[in-house]
C-alpha cells in the first residue's frame, strides 16, 4: 500500500477513535447506561466494561499515529468496530431500535445504516494491516494528507449530524399522529 493512502485510511480513523473515547470517558454514567440497554452483558460486567472500552477507542486511536503500532491499532479499532456493529445488529434482530448507539456525540437510534457504517469502517481498519510501500511523503503529500483528512472527517460528522436529526424528525413526526 502507499504510504499516502494509508495516511489518508489512518488519520480519519485516528480521529474517531479518539473523539468516540472523549465523548464517553466525558459522561461516563451515560455511555453505562447505553451499554446497559444493549441488555447483551450481565449486570456485574457493565460497570468494568464501561471504563475499560473507552480506554481501548483511546490506546487504538493513539496507536493508529504510531507507524510501529498501527497494524496491531488497526486490528483492535477493526474488532470494537465489530463488536459495536454485532451489537447493534442483535438488538435490531431484537427490534430494539431506540437504542441510543453509544457512539458519541448526539443520541443516535440503532439502524441499519451504523451496523453498515461500522463494517465499512472496520474494513477500512484492517487495510491497515497490508504492507507499505517503502516511498517517502513530499510536501505535497503532507498538504493533501490534511485537506483530505478535514474534508473526510468534516463529511463523517456532517453524515452523522443528518443521521442524527432524521431520526429526531421521524420521532416528532411519530409524537404528531
Amino acid at each position: 500500500m502507499d504510504p499516502f493512502l494509508q495516511l489518508i485510511l489512518t488519520l480519519p480513523l485516528a480521529v474517531l477513535m479518539i473523539t468516540a473515547s472523549q465523548h464517553k470517558l466525558g459522561n461516563r454514567v451515560r455511555f453505562a447506561a447505553q451499554l446497559g440497554a444493549y441488555a447483551l452483558l450481565p449486570a456485574p460486567l457493565l460497570a468494568p466494561v464501561a471504563r475499560v472500552l473507552p480506554w481501548l477507542e483511546l490506546g487504538a486511536g493513539l496507536a493508529l499515529l504510531i507507524p510501529a503500532l498501527r497494524p496491531v491499532a488497526g486490528f483492535l479499532t477493526a474488532a470494537l468496530l465489530m463488536v459495536y456493529a454485532l451489537a447493534m445488529f442483535l438488538n435490531l434482530l431484537r427490534g430494539q431500535r431506540q437504542i441510543d448507539c453509544g457512539c458519541g456525540g448526539p443520541p443516535q437510534p440503532l439502524s441499519g445504516w451504523l451496523v453498515s457504517r461500522n463494517l465499512v469502517l472496520a474494513a477500512v481498519a484492517l487495510l491497515l494491516l497490508l504492507p507499505v510501500a517503502p516511498r517517502g511523503l513530499t510536501p505535497m503529500d503532507g498538504f493533501l494528507l490534511l485537506l483530505l483528512t478535514a474534508l473526510v472527517s468534516v463529511a463523517y460528522l456532517t453524515l452523522g449530524q443528518l443521521l442524527a436529526n432524521f431520526a429526531l424528525l421521524k420521532g416528532w413526526n411519530h409524537h404528531e399522529s
